[in-house]
């Protein structure tokens, strides 16, 4: 998304474009990574050394309500941010903490488990998928969670 597209979804959204804002998403883009709010308020403060890490956490917040970024949860790791809002699941590497990105349609998620079907409305679902990444593997590196490495069906 270019920053005249994110002027759009702010405006859409009654949300002023204001630098710190714009920076904040500039920096989501440039890094193409799950950022916590920590690892962006510390990229951020480069070029606004005055920001404070509340506002960069409410503002993801707030793009995460508004559609500009998706929370990625389930890694028991503090909360990272996904600038990437096209439909995906996610692979989380138990070892170097790396959130990979995986097609949405490249992963089939099975059927609604019975004790939610008629009772309650799913209205999305996502996947996180838990192992050892490929440059781990390739560096000797094993799962810190040995008992957890038996494969998985899905």
């Amino acid at each position: 998304m270019n920053q005249e597209e994110f002027a759009a979804v702010c405006h859409r959204h009654a949300l002023k474009v204001t630098p710190q804002r714009s920076e904040i998403f500039r920096q989501m883009q440039a890094c193409r990574d799950h950022l916590s709010a920590e690892a962006l308020y510390r990229r951020v403060r480069c070029v606004f050394p005055r920001i404070s890490f509340d506002t960069v956490h409410r503002t993801l917040q707030t793009f995460a309500a508004v559609g500009l970024a998706r929370v990625v949860e389930g890694t028991g790791l503090p909360r990272r941010f996904d600038v990437n809002t096209r439909r995906h699941h996610h692979f989380w590497c138990r070892h170097c903490n790396r959130l990979i990105d995986i097609p949405h349609d490249g992963l089939k998620v099975g059927r609604i488990p019975a004790v939610l079907e008629g009772r309650h409305h799913v209205a999305s679902a996502r996947l996180v998928l838990e192992g050892v990444c490929e440059d781990c593997l390739a560096s000797g590196s094993k799962s810190p969670n040995p008992g957890l490495d038996g494969g998985l069906e899905l």
